[in-house]
């Protein structure tokens, strides 16, 4: 079996996802724009089980996934989502002396996974989720062409 693309051009995507995020938050450091994905992905995993987090990132971009997993406590009872409003607290919160990120980071977080991803694999790992988590991921007002991969 030849080597997953995702490892063989982990910095390329990893630099696209990076610009993707930037760009969708309007923020200028590569500090910045991981802070603000790192705290989507533990305000995330934080709601769900083991089984879903792990499905959820086996779809991701090599990079993403490492930060996904990294210092996860998968052990601990999953939280339950809560207003949309307390999640973008919640996000904002890490790190919070070092922390810029703005009030759309899990919608601009999602949209570029979306642009890394392929539409069938995003929608297999969404399908196996419950319905708050799959919502959690949702891009309202985005069409669904803006959202397709642009490294395949």
């Amino acid at each position: 079996m030849p080597m997953p693309w995702t490892y063989r051009h982990a910095s390329r995507e990893w630099r696209a996802f990076l610009e993707d995020v930037k760009d969708g938050m309007n923020l200028i450091s590569d500090n910045m724009a991981y802070t603000a994905v790192d705290g989507v992905f533990q305000c995330y995993r934080k709601r769900v089980t083991a089984a879903e987090g792990l499905g959820f990132a086996s779809v991701l971009p090599s990079v993403p996934r490492a930060i996904f997993v990294a210092g996860w406590q998968p052990m601990d009872p999953p939280l339950p989502f809560g207003p949309r409003a307390d999640l973008v607290a919640e996000v904002k919160a890490l790190r919070l002396h070092h922390n810029l990120t703005p009030d759309n980071a899990i919608e601009a977080t999602a949209a570029a996974l979306r642009r890394q991803i392929l539409p069938a694999d995003w929608a297999r790992a969404m399908a196996d989720l419950p319905p708050q988590a799959r919502a959690f991921w949702d891009v309202p007002g985005v069409p669904d062409e803006n959202l397709r991969p642009r490294i395949i």
